[in-house]
């Protein structure tokens, strides 16, 4: 059977209780009705969204379905929207529950079933085994009834009673956008602007007609998108994986953006919860790194932030945030890799990232990462840039002389199977290396761990690097996060530093390359 985790369910398209499908969506949506009913949550009111791959119609209806007939009320989104939306709307309507059809980045043979609890948070363990184990004792066949006997009440939006249910999800929409359109406001504050030019790319997903209102509404007009991956294609036909971070993915977003002579490059993924961005430089348009993204916009938002403001990244980024948290007056805390546990990194949280270009950038609304507020994080970014006469990479070389050149990359070895990466890792855990890139280093197992921090990862650090080996929880891939940091002493000196680190990473590459 798929297994249920704390990402819920992900798995190809095929029949069979190892695929997904309708039975297995069925079964999982009943055992989840069942354990939230042993915590007294029975009743409450559920909300149902999809994206646009094939099958996430017919799957979302099913769900809706069968939370009816177990005496759910239920909201289902009206069209196929972003994955943050539903997460947006368990918070702010306090549902007991919100499922998302979607396997996010995946490829267009897979589907996924992704729950979120808690005021809009994934789900962590144990919740994820004890879900399961309802599952299984879900009797066949499952019942199902219209979702329309179980609405739920029109008062929770404001709106007068027998409001049809599609206008009260539009509601929903449009009360996300509006906050949204709030944050230049917010994060950015009363600080100078010029007006730029963004290329968009939606990825074949669903969130390039929304990334477009959100920017308008939030200021920002001049948008061009590709218009070859603009509309929802659940086959995705111009890029081998829908993923921004997969080599070639941004190739024709980077194109746009010469051509039109944009300021900022925006890709989002399918269901529109990761952002990446390109930036023009001395030698063309690049993608920068999760992790570049990641302390450009803590250090954005921390400028905003009240004194002693929390932020967050996962034990594969970058150490720079936490070196940057310091000097700004912030608190730090570092999670295991995924939004399950940046949302919950701690009280006064105000921004969290991970390096596979998630983006937190208003936690007290979306408990997840969420790619539509980042763009326009992003963008005003850039509009305070310009207006200083500045750069992205005038302000990675602040970084790089304040704190040092911290150069980091990830390989991503994808594997015949999900085995075949944990068998990796097994065998670098009973064989530990104790030199790297002609460095000693020392190791730590995750898996020796007591408490939240457990997990199957292998850290190795040196005077000047850090690598994290791990197999992928949602793919046969193994993946490996490296880093090196090269002291600077006067930027004049930075020209060789990155040289040394650059040096440096590619050894460590040619490491891991051999795993």
């Amino acid at each position: 059977m798929l297994r249920f985790g704390t990402a819920g369910l992900r798995g190809p398209l095929q029949d069979g209780p190892d695929g997904m499908n309708v039975e297995t969506v069925s079964r999982a949506s009943a055992g989840i009705a069942e354990w939230l009913r042993g915590r007294c949550l029975g009743g409450g009111l559920i909300v149902v969204g999809r994206d646009a791959r094939h099958g996430s119609a017919e799957f979302a209806e099913a769900t809706a379905e069968v939370f009816a007939a177990a005496g759910f009320s239920v909201l289902t989104l009206p069209r196929p929207l972003p994955t943050p939306i539903v997460a947006y709307a368990v918070r702010e309507l306090k549902a007991v529950a919100g499922i998302q059809i979607t396997a996010s980045h995946n490829p267009a043979t897979d589907n996924g079933y992704k729950v979120y609890l808690d005021g809009g948070s994934q789900i962590v363990p144990p919740a994820d085994a004890e879900i399961e184990r309802c599952i299984e004792t879900v009797a066949e066949p499952v019942p199902r009834a219209d979702p329309a006997s179980t609405a739920p009440d029109s008062s929770l939006l404001g709106m007068p009673a027998g409001t049809p249910v599609p206008e009260l999800g539009e509601e929903i929409v449009r009360r996300y956008f509006a906050r949204i359109a709030q944050l230049p406001k917010v994060i950015g504050g009363d600080h100078a602007r010029s007006p730029i030019r963004i290329a968009l790319t939606a990825m074949h997903g669903v969130g390039g007609e929304l990334a477009v209102t959100a920017l308008r509404d939030a200021g920002f007009t001049d948008v061009h998108v590709v218009a070859e991956q603009f509309d929802p294609d659940p086959d995705f036909p111009t890029v081998a994986f829908p993923n921004p971070e997969e080599p070639g993915a941004s190739d024709l977003l980077l194109e746009l953006a010469e051509r039109v002579g944009a300021d900022i490059a925006i890709a989002l993924d399918p269901d529109a919860d990761r952002c990446a961005v390109g930036v023009p430089g001395a030698h063309g348009w690049r993608m920068l790194r999760g992790d570049e993204t990641g302390v450009l916009l803590g250090d954005f938002v921390l400028r905003t932030a009240p004194p002693g403001a929390l932020v967050a990244t996962t034990i594969v980024s970058s150490r720079l945030l936490g070196e940057l948290a310091t000097a700004r007056g912030a608190r730090y805390a570092e999670t295991l890799t995924g939004f399950k546990w940046l949302a919950r990194a701690g009280d006064g949280l105000v921004y969290a990232y991970e390096e596979a270009i998630g983006h937190c950038v208003d936690p007290t609304t979306v408990r997840d990462k969420d790619g539509i507020s980042a763009a326009v994080a992003a963008a005003d970014l850039i509009a305070q840039l310009k207006a200083a006469g500045r750069t992205v990479d005038d302000v990675l070389d602040d970084y790089a002389v304040e704190f040092g050149v911290h150069a980091g990359a990830q390989v991503s070895l994808r594997l015949a199977d999900a085995a075949e990466a944990a068998e990796v890792v097994d065998r670098l855990r009973q064989d530990p290396p104790t030199e790297i890139a002609g460095e000693p280093v020392t190791s730590s197992d995750l898996l020796q761990v007591r408490g939240r921090m457990r997990t199957d990862a292998l850290i190795f650090e040196g005077e000047s690097l850090r690598l994290v080996v791990r197999p992928s929880g949602t793919e046969p891939k193994l993946k490996c996060y490296l880093e090196t940091v090269e002291p600077v002493t006067d930027r004049s000196a930075l020209p060789t530093a990155k040289a040394a680190a650059a040096q440096r990473l590619s050894t460590l590459r040619e490491f891991c390359d051999k795993l």
